[in-house]
């Protein structure tokens, strides 16, 4: 039995985030939704609660909240933004409209350097997003720390080891949020840090096994990315050749990407693997389509319809599994069943029918991809397989902006082509999340040969993150640049422009759709 965090969302975007940070000191973290909070606050493993941050007001009519008695678990409560806000209602404070907003770089006092502020600066620099704040604070409460136009910006009750930021800890904006997160982990809840995503494996297998059933059998969504080939192997080890790898050509691969998939797979698995060319069947229902939520929809419902063709060769094949993880599952619903906003769906999350008439194996959905990683490596993959940079399971379909069709798909797979050598031969691609190319779907005027072009616009993309929740961007050499920029344009007939994409994740995503 591990040691546990409970994280309530209120409907933060940051709420995930707070799950990774605290998963980054060894602490086992769930995220549930307020409904199911208190029943989840029980147990000898539950070391502490955070209360997320959130949209709502914490005085308005139908705002998100919990039954008060989950603040006398026994257990220290921290409570971010909105989740300080509820803290301070709920005993008897108060939360009004703030005199001013304070969104972005704060810098904030600290009055309190012990516990909670343990080590960190008498002034530090914070993420602020609010707009309400606590005007009175509830009996037994004391501020810790204040910014100029929020006097409550960190509170606490420190007998009943309750405490409020009005700041986000768990951004990397905040720059000692990491040591105000450690201390509430370690100094406020006493918690051992033990957790490791390799600590996982065993239990994942297990769970695996216990699902399957002694006879049952496994169809396996196989992308050739870490994500399906950990689950591959944790299938494996569960029920061995009873699991039958489906490897799609959907004709949205990369180039080279399906001999490397068949190479790789036969010489590192005992699966039963089928490689299907589907590429045409894929490419005639996106005909015509440029909307990308129904591009990623029909993606998916495509890819189950080739896994349902291919398990009816399987009598007992009536289990699907994936390399779904948090953030596909965050993105793609209110993951919680709670109020957080939808980003994108995720073909094997919000793209999946009604009637899929098989079970879900799902080990990963909890995990992030660095933590995905890790376990890979504990499970015995090769580097090369577990280090690869994510590839999208809608694969160029949503990075070619507008009409999916078999002539730009083949333009994007070569532009890529072209910046993934780059970034390779000169070494730029270490330590880089993702480097690919984008069909933007503009078009611009040209001169080539003394000749007018009109031609498509394509994109660099290249982010830095450890997790895919956030991204910053990275600025390629000028080098690696002009040879992308030459190579594209004088290999790549069809495209007469290329630009770089320097947007960071939020605002953006890391793909363009």
């Amino acid at each position: 039995m591990h040691e546990r965090i409970l994280i309530v969302d209120f409907g933060s975007q940051y709420t995930q985030l707070i799950a990774r940070r605290v998963r980054e000191h060894q602490v086992f973290s769930e995220v549930v939704t307020p409904q199911r909070a208190l029943e989840r606050a029980a147990g000898d493993d539950l070391k502490g609660i955070i209360l997320s941050g959130g949209p709502a007001s914490a005085y308005a009519e139908g705002a998100p909240t919990l039954p008060p008695e989950i603040l006398g678990r026994g257990v220290p409560v921290l409570g971010i933004c909105y989740g300080m806000q509820w803290i301070c209602e709920a005993l008897g404070g108060a939360v009004a409209p703030g005199e001013s907003r304070e969104y972005g770089f704060t810098e904030v006092e600290v009055l309190a350097r012990d516990g909670l502020f343990s080590g960190v600066s008498a002034r530090t620099v914070v993420w602020m997003s609010h707009g309400d704040r606590v005007q009175a604070l509830p009996a037994g409460f004391q501020r810790l720390a204040r910014s100029e136009h929020c006097p409550e910006a960190a509170v606490g009750h420190l007998e009943r080891r309750l405490y409020g930021l009005q700041f986000h800890p768990e951004v990397s904006h905040t720059r000692e949020g990491v040591t105000v997160l450690r201390n509430f982990l370690h100094w406020v809840c006493g918690c051992q840090h033990d957790w490791s995503a390799g600590d996982l494996a065993g239990e994942l297998v297990a769970r695996v096994a216990a699902q399957v059933g002694e006879d049952g059998e496994i169809v396996l969504g196989l992308s050739g990315g870490v994500d399906s080939s950990v689950v591959g192997a944790i299938c494996q080890r569960a029920v061995g050749r009873r699991t039958h790898a489906i490897f799609v050509d959907n004709g949205l691969l990369r180039a080279g990407e399906r001999q490397l998939v068949e190479e790789t797979f036969r010489d590192h698995f005992e699966l039963d693997l089928t490689v299907v060319d589907a590429a045409d069947r894929f490419l005639e229902r996106l005909a015509g389509v440029s909307d990308p939520e129904r591009k990623r929809k029909i993606i998916g419902h495509e890819f189950i319809e080739v896994f349902r063709d291919e398990a009816k060769r399987f009598q007992r094949a009536h289990f699907l599994a994936q390399g779904t993880l948090y953030p596909d599952v965050i993105e793609s619903v209110a993951a919680h069943g709670g109020p957080t906003a939808v980003i994108k769906s995720h073909h094997n999350v919000g793209g999946l029918p009604d009637d899929l008439e098989m079970d879900l194996v799902e080990p990963l959905r909890l995990l992030f991809k660095d933590e995905v990683r890790e376990l890979g490596r504990f499970l015995g993959l090769p580097e090369e397989m577990v280090a690869r940079q994510p590839f999208p399971g809608p694969g160029l379909g949503v990075r070619c902006v507008g009409e999916c069709s078999p002539e730009r798909i083949e333009l994007l797979r070569q532009a890529d082509r072209v910046v993934r050598e780059e970034f390779e031969l000169r070494g730029e691609n270490l330590d880089v999340w993702q480097y690919f190319a984008v069909l933007t779907g503009s078009r611009s005027v040209g001169v080539m040969g003394d000749y007018r072009t009109y031609e498509e616009a394509c994109a660099i993309r290249a982010v830095q993150s450890d997790d895919g929740m956030t991204a910053d961007w990275v600025y390629p050499s000028r080098e690696c640049l002009q040879a992308i920029s030459s190579r594209i344009i004088n290999q790549v007939r069809g495209i007469n422009r290329v630009v770089l994409d320097i947007t960071s994740k939020p605002p953006g995503t890391i793909e363009w759709e």
